[in-house]
């Protein structure tokens, strides 16, 4: 697994699609913005490689920007293709699979818990 930290230009548009390659045989990530109170990455993952089941103390909104994804939460699957998202609920277990290789844009905010009901 391969992940890069990028300065993107503050005030100017990006397209993150082409940002981020694929790699043969490989997960990529880069990191867009990473701070204290959470951080936004895009990540290219090739056909038949997965990111192993974890669970985070955060919800993780996960949106498909090329290409379909298969994503389990809990143990339910649900297949995302390109414009599609989701929110992997905080504490849930969860995993990325790439039947098809795919790019995918993941957010996590990890401030204001406690501040909305």
């Amino acid at each position: 697994m391969k992940d890069e930290v990028l300065e993107f230009e503050k005030s100017k548009a990006h397209i993150v699609v082409e940002i981020i390659e694929y790699v043969d045989d490989s997960v990529v990530i880069k990191t867009i913005i990473k701070k204290s109170t959470g951080n936004i990455t895009a990540v290219s993952i090739d056909s038949g490689e997965k990111l192993e089941e974890k669970t985070s103390p955060f919800d993780t909104f996960i949106q498909i920007i090329d290409g379909k994804a298969e994503i389990i939460i809990d143990g339910d699957s649900k297949l995302l293709e390109t414009g599609e998202s989701i929110i992997i609920p905080a504490h849930s277990r969860h995993s990325i699979n790439a039947n098809n290789r795919f790019k995918m844009i993941s957010t996590i905010i990890k401030s204001g818990y406690d501040e909305v009901s």
